[in-house]
């Protein structure tokens, strides 16, 4: 089946990739105020909404907060500092494998197949590594 595709079950058509947008987190949102400003008393209802904002400010700020922990390593610089296993001898030129892809690498120290190395730079297409 297609992502995407729907899904026939009797006369209910649903979706197969069935997401809550943001929408209806707001909708969500808005009948809860309603709920506390018109079922709870006054001092309730007043005290509940007080308690959900703060829960909101909150949660919005732990996930900011951690989603800006660290920039997002990505291209080749981001290979600096990785281990990996050098798949052919280095002698000074050979292969190792670096997050489960091939790489030509470049070592000075020579190492042999199956050992250990940690990238020190990159140079377009080819890694500088050194033993570990």
């Amino acid at each position: 089946m297609r992502p995407g595709s729907s899904i026939t079950c009797g006369s209910a058509r649903r979706s197969s990739s069935f997401r809550p947008s943001h929408r209806e987190g707001h909708l969500a949102l808005i009948f809860a105020i309603f709920l506390a400003v018109f079922v709870l008393p006054t001092h309730w209802g007043i005290a509940a909404m007080l308690v959900g904002m703060t829960v909101e400010i909150g949660e919005a700020a732990f996930w900011i907060r951690l989603s800006q922990r660290r920039r997002p390593a990505s291209g080749a610089e981001a290979l600096v500092g990785a281990e990996g296993v050098a798949t052919s001898p280095c002698r000074p030129e050979g292969q190792v494998r670096v997050r489960g892809e091939l790489w030509q690498a470049v070592c000075a120290a020579g190492v042999d197949a199956g050992e250990p190395i940690v990238v020190e730079a990159v140079a377009g297409l080819t890694l500088r590594v050194r033993p570990k």
